[in-house]
């Protein structure tokens, strides 16, 4: 029998991007095997990155493009379907003009899609409505990063640091299920004599693993990193020489932390105060500490603020910019780290640029050959630009994202998307937003192209194509190609992504994200590559220059700001934008499960996974549930002032009594999102995902044909 070589490449999901292994089989069927090589999964594959072919075959994708007649979805070719887009991006742009054209990326995007996808926003279309998914993903960490240090990167530092650390604060993340493989580095931790904190309002099966879980009250992380600082100095734990040698503004943020007192903040967050000690100690005691924050923080109005103030308490105690010590983020999505690096954000060029940066407009726009004063301005961030749509918004072109599922307050998202003159898709699926658009593209995903990602390591990896894609399958890279020629801009949008990836090298060049020195030949011989990378050459001899090695940890010298210093900003605890109230008297809090992923639009399609998680359901604390009348699988609705979802009930001690869960895969009367709060960080555009104010209606037995019934 032949032998086929499997192609080493990436799995196409979380921000760990795991490395695997993917064979096309000689008799049909594709094969996703563990490659022990690469050093953030050592071989371990999740469910979903085990299944990930599974969406490859052509009984679950879209394979033709679709286009409306008569209010349905019909099959047609590429031409019509390219031109009917074209003709309703082009009607759209002459009668309202170019800013009434929008734009929305995914956080899954390769880097030569979003940066090609950017790119067509700007020059092609001429507008300044553009960003993407992972405005919902990290905005917050990387507002308070780069506000603190200069530089936003999910990790500063490897991985592989973890498990030499001395203690980890672990804040809103149940990895166990979000991202499985990167649980050993923590079980290692302990192994190694750390300890593992874990901040959660329930007792996840991360939770299980730390020596400590403090359970917060939704929305309230601000006022417990407060805290746990106000006790750092009032304990003396505070690392004076560098706080003199490497901050500034230490005694604003000092102050603030000194209005609150522990029984202050136990009142407000339900953490025992002698916790409260207990953590400090823990966190203190070791030379090396970090403190890795994620979507529990991250998603509140005060997201920005709250991360700032678990980046003073790393400060206050000499962390960051020291070995195996430091604050980072745990990035969520694929990409979620190049995504927003490359210009898919609304306020971003390539290179992590600002876009109100007139030096950044000049490099960019001399690498793009048009003149500096044509690039629009900034635009409207994710949740604004959605909420616009169908009045100062009128047409769409969205790509590689599902917000009829994600997006807060969704049953108002999916009016505005219903609302547009014109809807256009391009995705691997027919996604419950595919369903709504006029025309839908078919393309490629994962396995069938080539293109990188960064990881959320700062990792640049190369996912190469293993597998050819079905018949009259495109990539998103022809499609911004096809349309940029039918819209007049004939040159500047390749379908190579090698060659994208070439421009991107050098619109990166100089700026805080720099590419310049990565290769695709590198990133093949070299298991990824840490950016910042600039095209220099590093130490070596004069005959033998060497490339610049990447950097995998930053800050050890000096912090990406102008004076070299980490900044200090003072914060303080405010409530929630939504308390609960004797209409609404619980608090909602969303998250995922292990076996399906973001909106679901993928994973809902395997039936592994599905077997595993059916559908949705809502989590309420034995005594919550006494107090209703609800009995385990009872069908209950959650209402909030934004609507009403139906799920089973799921009776845990391991959530407050305060507190309700759901998860947020699903579409339908379970959908958790038509109840999430799009009240604003001010700062990042992050929606309140987080933390609003509900009531538990009982609505009797679950039937046993429901989904989720067993």
């Amino acid at each position: 029998m032949e032998t086929i070589a499997p192609t080493p490449t990436h799995c196409p999901y979380c921000a760990l991007q795991c490395g695997m292994n993917v064979t096309s089989l000689p008799r049909g069927g594709i094969e996703v095997t563990e490659r022990p090589d690469f050093p953030v999964n050592r071989g371990a594959l999740c469910g979903k990155g085990r299944t990930a072919a599974q969406v490859l075959s052509p009984a679950v994708r879209l394979t033709a493009p679709l286009v409306r007649e008569g209010g349905r979805l019909v099959e047609t070719g590429w031409d019509r379907a390219l031109d009917r887009i074209a003709e309703g991006l082009g009607a759209v742009r002459e009668r309202y003009g170019p800013d009434a054209l929008g734009v929305f990326g995914g956080g899954g995007l390769t880097n030569e899609k979003a940066y090609a996808l950017g790119k067509f926003a700007r020059v092609a279309l001429g507008t300044s409505q553009i960003d993407y998914n992972g405005r919902f993903c990290m905005s917050s960490a990387a507002a308070a990063g780069t506000r603190a240090f200069g530089l936003d990167r999910g990790l500063p530092f490897p991985l592989e640091d973890v498990p030499r650390t001395g203690c980890v604060i672990l804040v809103g993340s149940n990895l166990a299920e979000t991202m499985p493989p990167s649980l050993r580095f923590f079980t290692e931790l302990r192994e190694n004599g750390g300890t593992l904190i874990v901040v959660d309002p329930r007792r996840t099966r991360t939770a299980e693993q730390a020596d400590l879980h403090l359970a917060p009250r939704p929305g309230t992380d601000l006022a417990l990193a407060l805290g746990l600082l106000h006790l750092v100095v009032a304990e003396g734990r505070t690392d004076e020489e560098y706080i003199r040698e490497r901050t500034t503004g230490w005694a604003g943020a000092r102050a603030a932390a000194m209005a609150h007192w522990p029984e202050y903040v136990e009142r407000i967050t339900g953490v025992p105060v002698p916790q409260l000690r207990e953590t400090v100690r823990m966190f203190c005691a070791p030379d090396a500490a970090m403190v890795l924050t994620a979507r529990g923080p991250e998603q509140q109005s005060k997201g920005t603020d709250t991360v700032g103030a678990w980046i003073n308490l790393c400060l206050a105690t000499g962390r960051p910019g020291r070995p195996r010590s430091g604050y980072g983020c745990l990035t969520g999505q694929g990409n979620g780290q190049g995504g927003r690096e490359h210009g898919q954000k609304a306020d971003q060029l390539p290179g992590y640029r600002k876009l109100d940066d007139p030096a950044a407009r000049r490099h960019v726009a001399g690498v793009w050959g048009v003149d500096p004063d044509s690039l629009p301005g900034p635009g409207r961030s994710a949740y604004e630009l959605l909420d616009a749509l169908g009045t100062d918004v009128r047409a769409l072109l969205l790509m590689g994202s599902n917000p009829v599922v994600s997006a807060p307050r969704a049953a108002h998202v999916e009016e505005r998307l219903r609302s547009l003159d014109f809807l256009a898709v391009a995705d691997v699926v027919l996604s419950e937003t595919a369903e709504l658009a006029d025309v839908v593209l078919p393309v490629t995903q994962w396995a069938e192209e080539t293109g990188t990602t960064t990881s959320l390591e700062g990792r640049v990896l190369l996912r190469r194509r293993a597998v050819a894609p079905p018949p009259g399958v495109h990539s998103d890279l022809y499609v911004l190609h096809e349309l940029a020629g039918r819209l007049g801009v004939e040159k500047g949008f390749p379908t190579d992504p090698e060659e994208t990836f070439e421009e991107l090298r050098r619109a990166s060049a100089g700026g805080p994200a720099d590419y310049s020195g990565i290769t695709y030949r590198r990133l093949a011989e070299e298991d990824g590559v840490f950016w910042p990378c600039p095209d220099e050459p590093a130490a070596g001899t004069a005959a033998a220059p060497r490339p610049h090695a990447g950097t995998p940890r930053l800050f050890l010298d000096r912090f990406a700001t102008p004076d070299g210093r980490a900044r200090f900003v003072p914060v303080v605890h405010r409530d929630t934008a939504e308390e609960p109230d004797a209409e609404y008297p619980l608090l909602l809090t969303t998250g995922r499960v292990v076996a399906q992923y973001q909106s679901g639009a993928q994973t809902r399609r395997v039936a592994e996974l599905n077997a595993a998680a059916p559908g949705p359901f809502v989590e309420l604390h034995p005594r919550l549930a006494a107090r209703l009348g609800a009995a385990d699988g009872d069908r209950v609705a959650v209402v909030s002032r934004r609507g009403r979802a139906v799920a089973p009930a799921r009776i845990t001690g391991a959530i407050r009594p305060d507190t309700v869960f759901m998860p947020f895969h699903w579409p339908g009367e379970g959908r958790a999102n038509t109840l999430t709060n799009p009240a604003l960080d001010p700062t990042s555009g992050m929606p309140e995902f987080k933390s609003c104010a509900v009531r538990v209606e009982v609505l009797g037995a679950l039937s046993q044909d429901a989904p989720g019934a067993s």
